[in-house]
């Protein structure tokens, strides 16, 4: 006679049967095998570009678009871009996390303007906030710069 024996109990793990077992990993497609499968363009390609070099065209856009209209009170300002802040804040600046920040030309360097890229990005919900906000950081910081309104550097200021 045949016997027919029942499936094995499941186990905590305490007498090691399941301690081995493989883990399953979450799916990357649908059932049907056509779903997400992966980056349009893979790193390394031509056409791949990181958030850090897309940021870098935010900045360098608007840099350019204010260089046309202030050209010439904006002669020889550096623009650059930083991952995060420094962790020792300058006096005048609050609690909060700055964005950007503007240094006045002094002992022979010019004047610069500085965008922090993490915490725009941190402060976006999508890629068109994202570039709203750094037009509206790079305008604030030349407009401290230059000691002007910010309306009075881009008329569009604080548009979202």
């Amino acid at each position: 006679m045949v016997s027919k024996s029942s499936p094995p109990a499941a186990s905590d793990g305490s007498d090691g049967s399941l301690r081995n077992a493989p883990r399953r990993t979450p799916r990357r497609r649908d059932r049907r095998g056509r779903g997400l499968r992966g980056p349009l363009f893979p790193p390394g390609s031509p056409a791949h570009r990181t958030r850090a070099e897309v940021f870098d065209d935010l900045v360098l856009d608007v840099a350019q678009s204010l260089d046309r209209r202030w050209g010439k009170a904006l002669s020889g300002t550096q623009f650059a871009v930083e991952d995060v802040p420094p962790s020792d804040p300058a006096p005048w600046e609050g609690s909060g996390v700055p964005l950007g920040r503007s240094f006045p030309a002094e002992a022979g360097q010019p004047a610069r303007v500085v965008a922090y890229r993490r915490p725009i990005e941190a402060r976006s919900h999508d890629e068109d906030d994202r570039a709203d906000l750094v037009r509206d950081v790079i305008v604030e910081q030349v407009a401290h710069l230059l000691a002007r309104a910010p309306e009075e550097i881009d008329p569009h200021f604080g548009e979202r």
